[in-house]
């Protein structure tokens, strides 16, 4: 067997995961227990999980190919990184905690709701569940990926039996434990993640000669790789920093880190972990930033850039230390997988009213939901082929653009109605569709990250006048509430 000691640990540490998930589906009894875990999250807990929902294998893969590609230009976007962290937490956070307790409200649809009557409601929640499925799809695709990556680099497992591994083992402790086991699982997997952050990049540090060779190394690179931006100057400069730092606030449209705050047991709790979540982050994006700059010196130009990440584990690294090296990159995927198949099965079941529909299979319907959007993502990853960099990207773009204007727009005090909050989702999204798949742009690219949510905002405002000056019936979204 091919890297025996890297499949052992992972063995052990993958039962370990469906052992919590057994033991905490004796307590998932109750949709609000399987969905949002009571409330009763403490800083830390709520904090790392945070943390490791999302960062996915967007961070470890993705990111730390994006530097090794890019070069120093692409640290740009950590700043917006944390800076997004901060907001959801600290500016949003007491918004959404207080009315996720004073409201019951289990997951971020049932905020966009709060104002809208009951037709606007059933349409919002509608648009919002199919946006949430079809996002998701997107992003556990890329997850499903990156454990495909792992699973064939360590193992020589192939791509799609990869996937298939990956996809199970994540579905069975979601599938099984719910909220609770997705925070504690997800609690673990946030300090495995945060240790290899730090071991593997100071391994290929030390493997590229130092900080000072690393520095000759990188003076040998074509100029523009070591420039602050790029290459770029004047407004190509400005709107490639921006563009970079906005991606970073998508975060306030994401539903499922947005659970954790609703999650989170009290005010203490929400701004501890706060703390939690920022340090961590800051750690971890350092430490990928680090390996990819080193991996550039060690490897050249010509690496697979998702693929340096794994290069350095086996080239640097004994076995066993793999092991747990592959261990992290799956648990920076199943971390967002997840909550995210947790989330999109809230979505289908309890926004759609199916829990209404059929009393006493609360549970029931959230894990059929689980197990479509798991099965719909895998289609998708074997079928539609694409790079983790650009699948997550999209999807981070399209859901924070589409419900974020909303957060924003209820944190400052402004309470938009049905049709505002119904037009809003719908042209954030749209706008992040067709920059996606009719006019594509690079990751920094200023337009793509912000347009979605300025053409999102317009929309909330446009029909929040019809809303004043015209009987919302006549726009088709019922009374406002």
């Amino acid at each position: 067997m091919e890297n025996l000691p890297a499949l052992i640990t992972f063995l052990v540490y993958s039962g370990a995961l469906i052992g919590v998930g057994l033991w905490a589906a004796r307590r998932a009894k109750s949709q609000s227990s399987f969905l949002i875990g009571e409330r009763t999250l403490g800083p830390w807990v709520a904090g790392l999980a945070y943390a490791a929902s999302s960062s996915s294998a967007w961070v470890l893969l993705g990111f730390s190919g994006f530097v090794y590609a890019v070069g120093p230009s692409a640290l740009w976007m950590v700043p917006g990184i944390l800076a997004g962290y901060a907001a959801v937490w600290l500016w949003a956070g007491g918004v959404l905690q207080t009315a996720s307790r004073t409201q019951n409200h289990q997951t971020l649809t049932d905020f966009l709701c709060e104002d809208a009557g009951p037709r606007a409601s059933r349409l919002i929640r509608i648009l919002a569940s199919a946006l949430i499925a079809i996002g998701f799809s997107w992003y556990v695709a890329a997850q499903f990926q990156g454990a495909g990556q792992a699973f064939d680099d360590l193992f020589g497992t192939g791509l799609a039996q990869g996937v298939l591994i990956g996809a199970a083992i994540t579905l069975a402790y979601t599938f099984l434990g719910g909220f609770l086991a997705v925070s504690l699982i997800d609690t673990l997997q946030g300090l495995l993640i945060a240790v290899v952050a730090v071991i593997l990049p100071v391994a290929a540090l030390f493997a590229a000669g130092g900080p000072a060779a690393l520095g000759d190394a990188l003076a040998a690179a074509p100029a523009t790789y070591t420039e602050t931006f790029g290459g770029r100057a004047g407004w190509v400069a400005a709107g490639f920093v921006t563009g970079l730092f906005a991606t970073g606030f998508g975060a306030l449209g994401q539903p499922h880190l947005i659970a954790w705050i609703m999650a989170a047991r009290d005010t203490k709790a929400r701004v501890t972990g706060a703390g939690v979540a920022i340090g961590w982050g800051a750690l971890v994006y350092a430490g990928m930033a680090v390996l990819g700059l080193s991996a550039r010196a060690l490897f050249g130009s010509d690496a697979p850039a998702e693929g340096v990440f794994f290069r350095a584990a086996a080239d640097l690294l004994p076995g066993i230390l793999s092991g747990i090296i592959a261990a992290a990159v799956l648990s920076a995927i199943m971390s967002t997988v997840d909550s995210q198949l947790l989330v999109a099965g809230g979505a289908v079941s309890h926004d759609l009213g199916l829990t209404r529909a059929f009393p006493g299979r609360d549970v029931l319907i959230s894990r059929a939901a689980i197990l479509s959007v798991c099965a719909a993502a895998v289609l998708i990853t074997l079928l539609l082929p694409s790079s983790i960099f650009a699948r997550v990207l999209f999807a981070w773009t399209a859901l924070g653009a589409a419900f974020g204007p909303t957060v924003v727009a209820r944190t400052l005090g402004l309470r938009p109605g049905g049709a505002a909050v119904f037009a809003s989702i719908l042209a954030g999204f749209a706008c992040a569709f067709l920059f996606e798949f009719i006019l594509p742009s690079g990751p920094g690219d200023v337009w793509s990250r912000t347009l979605p949510w300025v053409a999102a905002f317009a929309a909330m405002g446009a029909a929040g006048f019809l809303e004043r000056t015209r009987p919302v019936a006549d726009i088709g979204l019922g009374d406002k509430a």
